[in-house]
């Protein structure tokens, strides 16, 4: 062999030697903490629900996931915040349907596209609400309730926690499907609207579990059937609605988001990691206490229910001619 073959045949083999530890060394994802946006303020749900999961992902992952809440503009901000992060895994958005499938349809001015600006990773959850008439309803199912808001076209009302919201827009999409003509009241929150519920001045309201189960199990209001697809866990002594309206369904849905452009090497690293805590025994009690139901799946699972969710609450605001004002 000639002094220039073996010059190249020791430089290869060099370059192969000194590879191996290189590669073996090479940092994997995670390497330091990741930033977990919540588009909401600190002690709300979407926050609780963050933190109830942030922990346990953490450990998961092997590095801490900090929440940060970012509120303003309805989630607005925080999720254009999400949008415009890098895509390098270390930023990430927990967005609600609020800010993914109600507020592009209500808000033609989100400075992002719900599709186009975000990277789908985990459906972690859906809380649903359940459908509260006072003691003085002569209602005591939601067909005898249907019945009676069709035979007084006009007369009965409902309360929500103000215009374009979740509870307001689940009202609407049980008129729409049970074709009925019922008032809208709005009000600067469900806790507001509670009271006159009680006394009879209001008619109907769609409210959340944790917030309507304790006056359903003391006596003051009565629970006709829940928002969710089947029974949920949370309520199981409560039919849905669906078993009477075919196909209504109207939940909350929590999710992790990364921006555009996100690897599907990252994406599955975190979806795995937040499959497994939606398996944990400790968050599941957590999530139940705040009334969400642990969903999980994979990201495609979590694209398809986005693009279904965007279609119906689109159809719904375009219908019934809902604004913010």
């Amino acid at each position: 062999m000639n002094k220039p073959h073996l010059l190249a045949l020791l430089t290869g083999l060099f370059l192969v030697v000194s590879a191996g530890p290189t590669a073996a060394q090479a940092p994997t994802y995670p390497t330091k903490p990741i930033r977990l946006i919540v588009p909401f303020p600190a002690g709300g749900a979407t926050d609780l629900f963050a933190r109830s999961v942030s922990q346990k992902l953490s450990e998961r992952l092997g590095q801490s996931v900090v929440v940060d809440n970012k509120p303003g503009a309805g989630g607005t901000l925080g999720a254009d915040l999400g949008a415009k992060a890098a895509a390098d895994g270390y930023t990430l958005v927990l967005t609600t349907t609020s800010t993914h499938s109600i507020g592009p349809n209500l808000n033609p001015r989100i400075p992002y596209d719900a599709v186009r600006d975000f990277t789908p990773i985990s459906h972690l959850g859906n809380a649903p609400s359940i459908m509260l008439v006072p003691n003085s309803s002569p209602a005591k199912t939601v067909k005898e309730w249907i019945e009676l808001a069709r035979q007084n076209p006009g007369r009965l009302n409902y309360a929500s926690s103000g215009n374009g919201t979740i509870v307001h827009l689940t009202a609407e999409l049980f008129k729409s499907q049970a074709n009925v003509f019922v008032l809208h009241i709005p009000y600067r929150g469900t806790a507001l609207a509670i009271p006159d519920l009680v006394s009879g001045k209001l008619d109907v309201i769609f409210d959340s579990l944790p917030s309507a189960l304790p006056h359903v199990k003391d006596g003051r209001l009565r629970a006709l059937g829940v928002t969710s697809a089947k029974r949920t866990p949370l309520a199981p002594e409560y039919p849905p609605i669906a078993e009477v309206l075919p196909g209504y369904e109207s939940v909350t849905w929590f999710g992790i988001f990364g921006p555009r452009g996100l690897s599907p090497e990252l994406v599955a690293r975190i979806n795995t990691a937040a499959n497994q805590v939606l398996k944990d025994p400790e968050t599941i009690d957590r999530l139940t206490r705040l009334g969400i139901e642990p969903v999980g799946g994979t990201p495609a699972q979590f694209t398809t229910m986005l693009a279904s969710e965007s279609a119906k609450w689109k159809k719904i605001i375009q219908e019934r001619k809902i604004t913010l004002d």
